[in-house]
C-alpha cells in the first residue's frame, strides 16, 4: 500500500464523518451537545448546522495539511524513510476524529455513555501510536520532538524521540487504566502526557550539553 491508498482510506474517513451528519441532521434538535466536562456531563451546546460541519470540516483540512507538510519540510528527504508510518497516523487521526463526531451524533439522538471517557480512550489509542512513530521518525522540523538541541544534532534526535516514543506508549497505557477512576480518568491522561513533554525537552537539552562538552556535538543534520 502507498500514500495514495493510505491518504485515500484518511479521506474516506472524513466523508463518512460527512455522511454521519447529513444522515442524522433530520433527527436532530437545533441546538445540541457538544461539550463535556471531566466528569463526563454535558456543559456546552453549539447550533446543529455548525456542529455537523465543524469537525468533519476540521478533518478535512488537517488531512490535507498533514499530506502537504512533508513537501513544505526542509529536510523532506528524511520523512520519506518512515513515511509509511506517517501516513498510517494520519489515519488513525482520522479514524479518531471520526469516532469523535460520531460519539457527538449519538449522544445527541439519545444514546447513553460518558463520552469523557469515549474520547479518552481514542486519545489513548491515538498516544500509543504516536509512541511507535518517534521511534522510527528520522530528522525533520514537523514530526517528532523538535527541540533546538534535537533539530541540532542527530543523535540527540534519536535518543530523545525513542525516550519519547517509550513514555507516550506509558501514557498511553497510563490513560487506559485511568479509564477505570471515574471523574479522575482525564488526570490519568493529562498528567503524564506534561511530564513526558517536559522530560523529553530536558533530556535533549542535557544530552546536547553533554555531547558538547565532550567535544563530540555532530552538526546541524548529520
Amino acid at each position: 500500500m502507498n500514500t495514495t491508498q493510505r491518504f485515500g482510506i484518511a479521506a474516506a474517513l472524513v466523508a463518512v464523518s460527512a455522511l454521519v451528519s447529513v444522515l442524522a441532521a433530520p433527527s436532530l434538535p437545533d441546538t445540541i451537545v457538544t461539550n463535556w466536562n471531566a466528569a463526563g456531563e454535558p456543559n456546552g451546546t453549539m447550533s446543529k448546522t455548525v456542529a455537523l460541519a465543524l469537525i468533519p470540516g476540521l478533518s478535512a483540512v488537517l488531512v490535507a495539511l498533514f499530506a502537504v507538510l512533508p513537501r513544505l519540510d526542509p529536510l523532506g528527504e528524511n520523512v520519506a524513510d518512515f513515511r509509511a508510518y506517517y501516513d498510517w497516523f494520519v489515519v488513525l487521526f482520522a479514524a479518531f476524529m471520526t469516532l469523535v463526531h460520531g460519539g457527538v451524533v449519538a449522544f445527541n439522538l439519545g444514546y447513553e455513555f460518558d463520552f469523557t471517557l469515549l474520547v479518552l480512550a481514542g486519545v489513548a489509542g491515538l498516544f500509543y501510536y504516536v509512541g511507535v512513530l518517534l521511534t522510527h521518525a528520522e530528522q525533520n522540523w514537523f514530526v517528532g520532538i523538535r527541540t533546538p538541541w534535537t533539530l541540532s544534532d542527530q543523535r540527540v534526535w534519536d535518543r530523545t524521540n525513542r525516550l519519547g516514543g517509550r513514555l507516550f506508549k506509558l501514557t498511553a497505557l497510563v490513560s487506559l487504566a485511568g479509564l477505570l477512576a471515574g471523574d479522575y480518568a482525564v488526570y490519568f491522561l493529562l498528567v503524564p502526557a506534561l511530564a513526558t513533554a517536559a522530560v523529553t525537552v530536558v533530556y535533549s537539552y542535557y544530552l546536547y550539553e553533554r555531547l558538547d562538552d565532550a567535544g563530540d556535538a555532530a552538526p546541524p543534520g548529520a
